[in-house]
């Protein structure tokens, strides 16, 4: 199994997105990217800690790729838009791709390149590709919380 975080807003509707995903064996929802040790949603919340709402995706490589997961990133969320998803705003809503090693940070550049280059947005990707640094795992009632509510999905 491989791990893979990403940050792209709300983590609520970023989760349930991978865990439609063959492949993708569990995910669960947190905050990186900060300095502050054992954030709280509410910590996070107030744009002091330097942490972004994240999704930590436990993987199987067999089955899907990490080049596939960054697909899925780049269509569940708005990457242009900087420290803000929709109604979200803030640097914890940020556009965010942790990588644990050289081939995910050449492989993250990469794919961030080709989407650019497609055209698909009028502005430029301002996603940060960035060194994975300690997840922090968020509280209970957040994890699977479209799934706890029966919501299908929140998409950009």
């Amino acid at each position: 199994m491989e791990i893979a975080t990403f940050g792209a807003g709300c983590f609520w509707g970023v989760e349930a997105a991978f865990r439609e995903i063959e492949g993708v064996t569990s995910t669960r929802v947190g905050y990186a990217g900060g300095w502050f040790d054992n954030p709280t949603y509410q910590d996070v919340c107030s744009g002091r800690t330097g942490h972004a709402e994240s999704v930590e995706i436990t993987y199987d490589p067999a089955r899907v790729s990490y080049d596939q997961l960054l697909d899925v990133f780049w269509e569940v969320h708005d990457p242009t838009t900087l420290n803000r998803q929709g109604p979200d705003v803030g640097s914890q809503y940020r556009s965010v791709i942790f990588f644990r090693n050289a081939e995910e940070e050449t492989a993250a550049q990469a794919s961030k390149a080709r989407r650019q280059q497609l055209g698909k947005h009028s502005r430029e990707i301002v996603t940060e590709i960035a060194p994975a640094s300690r997840f922090w795992e968020a509280e209970d009632y957040h994890q699977q919380y479209f799934e706890k509510r029966g919501i299908s999905h929140c998409r950009v």
